[in-house]
């Protein structure tokens, strides 16, 4: 792998699904499941991330030749349905899942209240497609999926060690960060769609610069 290509790959993989926006999701799951729970959806979850990333990242050529999907229509998707996830978190809804938690939750529900924000985030899917595909190489795409991979690997050693900090964290304060941070990944998903539609030729859209 080269060393700068990589880097720029474990960066723009930290920005979009990084410990900083994974630990939130993990903190409210934290209030309900005991740490021996967590520290086991943390896990498993986890691996089925990477399993994921593995399979989009390397088949990403033919997966997006396979359904006809250029790369600005990615952009329009991914963009979209996390701007509704952002909303979502804004608004305090629990989209994706049974409601706020369950009684007595258990391990398949707390890997499945998982499943939109970490192990299929709209934005790191959307992400890895775009990314894997830019390159007709193997190489590229072993780099990029390896730069997922590891990113992954950070969460989970993120969550395992702050586990105990994560389940004494106030229900308010979780509450208030969470929809704090659906604001900011609102305005991430606004920005990918007009990336999208810049890419596709709509003028005046280009707000990089």
């Amino acid at each position: 792998m080269n060393a700068f290509t990589f880097s720029a790959a474990f960066i723009a993989f930290f920005s979009v699904v990084g410990p900083p926006k994974v630990l939130l999701a993990f903190a409210g799951l934290a209030q309900v499941h005991p740490a021996r729970q967590l520290r086991n959806i943390a896990l498993i979850s986890s691996g089925a991330a990477v399993l994921v990333g593995l399979v989009t990242g390397i088949t990403a050529p033919w997966l997006l030749d396979l359904f006809h999907i250029s790369t600005p229509a990615l952009q329009l998707a991914g963009g979209v349905i996390f701007f509704v996830y952002a909303v979502g978190l804004v608004l305090g809804l629990h989209l994706g899942s049974d409601g706020p938690h369950q009684d007595a939750p258990d391990l398949a529900s707390g890997v499945r209240e998982l499943l939109m924000p970490y192990v299929v985030s709209p934005l790191a899917m959307t992400a890895v497609l775009i990314e894997a595909a830019a390159r007709d190489s193997f190489t590229w795409r072993s780099t990029v999926v390896g730069a997922y991979v590891a990113v992954i690997a950070l969460d989970a050693v993120c969550v395992l060690l702050l586990a105990r900090v994560l389940r004494r964290t106030h229900h308010a304060t979780i509450e208030l960060l969470g929809r704090l941070l659906g604001l900011l990944l609102a305005a991430v998903g606004v920005d990918l769609v007009l990336d999208g539609l810049y890419d596709l030729g709509v003028t005046g859209l280009d707000l990089r610069h």
